[in-house]
């Protein structure tokens, strides 16, 4: 069984996994979907206090997240050193089949995000001249974060097919790899994966969801 290739409701592209059975992102709209959650809660929510920021994503994907925070580091004249982790990949043959470019209308993004897909594992390196790109090839659960961060875009699929990746092991580390005041978004709303993190000593905001979703979680370090 291959993945699948989905046009979601904005006209971009997801993928439906086949070991997971999940889409990367909402078939409400993926561009959408990660405006909302990453760029516009986590990204620009920070870059109101600092212009500097480092910015941990768990779960690489499609590399649309990342894609979408080099375009507003530009358009916000921000310096990012963004790090991304990943166990599953997908094919710099599969990444060439999305349309997030054509979407986007930013032409330039594409010799980016070509590399982000087909540069090196473990190794950093710059997009452009404010940007640093690393991305590790781990398990969520074996990954020892080796910085701390700003910004956090916890990808996950959901609870309901990595059910481990919401536990208290996972989401401390995330806690612990937080700078103080970072913060941490994601789609899921879950009662018990919000009292996880609250438990941990997050600070939880409950914000409007993206198209298809009525709300999000906004977790902040104190």
């Amino acid at each position: 069984m291959e993945d699948e290739l989905i046009v979601t409701s904005d006209g971009s592209h997801t993928v439906l996994s086949a070991q997971f059975g999940e889409s990367y992102h909402s078939r409400f709209g993926a561009v959408q979907e990660s405006r909302h959650i990453f760029i516009d809660a986590a990204l620009k929510f920070k870059a109101l206090q600092k212009t500097r920021l480092k910015v941990l994503e768990m779960g690489f994907g499609t590399g649309l997240n990342a894609l979408l925070t080099l375009l507003e580091s530009r358009r916000k004249g921000l310096e990012v050193d963004y790090s991304s982790v990943e166990a599953y990949p997908i094919s710099p043959e599969q990444a060439r089949s999305l349309n997030f470019i054509d979407i986007l209308q930013e032409p330039w993004l594409g010799a980016p995000f070509s590399e982000m897909h087909t540069g090196p594992w473990g190794q950093a390196f710059s997009l452009d001249e404010h940007f640093v790109f690393t991305k590790w090839r781990s398990l969520f659960e074996e990954f020892a974060p080796p910085s701390q961060y700003d910004v956090i875009y916890f990808d996950a699929f959901a609870p309901a097919a990595q059910p481990e990746l919401w536990e208290l092991p996972l989401l401390g580390k995330m806690y612990d790899a937080l700078l103080p005041g970072g913060v941490l978004t994601t789609y899921c709303a879950k009662g018990s994966v919000k009292r996880n993190l609250k438990s941990l000593g997050f600070t939880l905001e409950s914000l409007e969801g993206p198209p298809g979703k009525r709300e999000m979680t906004r977790a902040t370090k104190g």
